[in-house]
């Protein structure tokens, strides 16, 4: 036995096949499709581009330099994006593998997941990136964010149920 198939046997999800995979790397898409339109919405307002916020996302592994890679950082920052949007589903799907209540009811804890997930990025993950910390936080961009990610968790947990059920 190699060791993918050891920690995913340990986590329940051996048994999840293409289809389950599938609706994970689907719901990435999904939850990252979702805040590159969020984003673009709120920031495009304030001047800033598309391709901008997607350098934006890679400065989080590459620092400041990610600003003057052009199209290379932004594509890099929209591969973090779905893969921070994966990460996202699969762990709701392991939580949810053990926890019934957070499989048979994905709307409900999936936007205190969202909450969850507010918390650890904006506390945890984006303070110990390599992105440029702003001398003054946006207060409207944080409070905006709050639903946003009740919508994030959710759509995590709608795409990980789906994921479990076609184990």
């Amino acid at each position: 036995m190699n060791a993918n198939s050891s920690y995913f046997a340990s986590h329940g999800l051996n048994h999840v096949g293409r289809a389950g995979w599938a609706m994970v790397v689907t719901g990435g898409l999904a939850i990252a499709a979702a805040d590159l339109i969020y984003c673009v919405l709120f920031w495009s307002t304030r001047g800033v581009s598309p391709m901008r916020i997607l350098q934006g996302i890679a400065a989080g592994a590459l620092g400041p330099p990610s600003f003057h890679g052009g199209i290379a950082t932004a594509l890099l920052g929209a591969s973090i994006q779905w893969l921070i949007g994966a990460c996202y589903v699969l762990a709701y799907a392991i939580a949810a593998r053990r926890v019934t209540l957070l499989r048979l009811h994905p709307r409900r804890y999936g936007i205190a997941y969202g909450m969850l997930l507010y918390l650890v990025m904006n506390n945890i993950v984006v303070p110990l990136s390599s992105a440029p910390q702003p001398a003054h936080p946006n207060l409207t961009w944080m409070l905006a964010n709050i639903p946003m990610f009740g919508l994030f968790g959710t759509i995590a947990a709608l795409y990980a149920q789906r994921a479990i059920r076609s184990a």
